[in-house]
């Protein structure tokens, strides 16, 4: 916001404030003058064209609207964008909780933030912080990002320890190795897609309390479904690849291939909403995180999904 150089007290009169606003204008743009009070209290605005056809000597009170719409100082960009929507006004005043006029900020740029802020989204998912430019030296860019790597680095440990859980059901079938990509790589789009939803909602405005439960259940639906559709292709993949490789289980693997990603599927759909909104509530960015956890979680239960049922009923 920029401070409020149109700012008048209620007594004084039209062609006074007029006079000091023809050297104002010369030196910032203006496209209101507000009234305040003795305590910097927002009281009025005062627009052009009643102060056109307002006498000199009538007092800027008598011309002024009355108990104008304003902002709070402390309100997030996301809720002060959805707020303007319904005036579009070129600029709105910003008060602070004792109603006291403390700046102005232009319609244009509330927008022009918020569009960065959602450019931003994209790069902080993956560990680029919302600082980080073209022209940000190499020095500063690897302290951005390092630390997020070596925290994507252990959350893969994490990964690769359920794999290890399972070696004794991969080294007696170890054509369930060649499908582990494609069962983890096709749940976890589906967390992305359920994430991308929930943090656009979130920046938005339209994920408000009480909504999150629904967008679980939607997203779960759409997992299963989804799931299931995917699945059936990919079990008719592995059965016709395990009978290439003249396996006699070809059809079980077939059917753990198509159930297993059915179900790992419906767990990412809720992990793409449970964790951003779950960020959200112990005050972390849900952004900067929700990539690197969302992979953890979908790679955890694809391949712990996949290769638990390849255990229970490939013998």
């Amino acid at each position: 916001m920029a401070p409020p150089f149109a700012a008048f007290p209620p007594e004084m009169t039209v062609g006074e404030a007029t006079e000091q606003l023809r050297e104002i204008v010369k030196r910032v743009f203006v496209s209101y003058a507000y009234v305040i009070d003795g305590e910097r209290k927002l009281i009025g605005v005062l627009v052009f064209r009643e102060v056109m056809f307002a006498a000199p000597s009538q007092a800027l009170s008598e011309v002024m609207i009355p108990n104008p719409f304003h902002l709070e100082a402390a309100t997030p960009v996301v809720d002060a964008m959805r707020e303007v929507l319904k005036w579009h006004h070129p600029s709105y005043p910003v008060c602070d909780d004792a109603g006291r006029l403390i700046g102005v900020i232009r319609g244009q740029t509330l927008f022009e933030q918020q569009a960065f802020e959602l450019s931003a989204q994209p790069g902080s998912m993956v560990g680029v912080q919302k600082e980080e430019r073209l022209a940000t030296p190499w020095l500063r860019s690897l302290r951005f990002r390092h630390p997020w790597l070596q925290f994507n680095l252990l959350t893969a440990f994490l990964a690769a320890s359920v794999v290890g859980f399972f070696q004794g059901t991969i080294d007696r079938v170890v054509t369930l190795v060649v499908f582990l990509p494609v069962v983890a790589s096709q749940s976890g789009n589906t967390g992305c897609q359920a994430m991308a939803i929930t943090l656009r909602g979130m920046t938005l405005g339209e994920l408000q309390s009480g909504k999150a439960r629904r967008l679980i259940l939607k997203e779960a639906w759409l997992g299963f479904l989804n799931g299931a559709l995917v699945g059936v292709t990919a079990g008719v993949a592995m059965l016709l690849y395990a009978t290439s490789q003249k396996l006699p289980s070809a059809g079980t693997l077939g059917v753990v291939v198509a159930i297993s990603m059915t179900v790992a599927c419906v767990a990412s759909g809720i992990s793409g909403v449970v964790v951003p909104v779950v960020l959200r509530r112990l005050g972390a960015d849900p952004v900067a995180a929700s990539s690197i956890l969302l992979t953890t979680a979908t790679d955890c239960a694809s391949m712990g999904i996949f290769l638990g049922l390849a255990t229970l009923l490939v013998h």
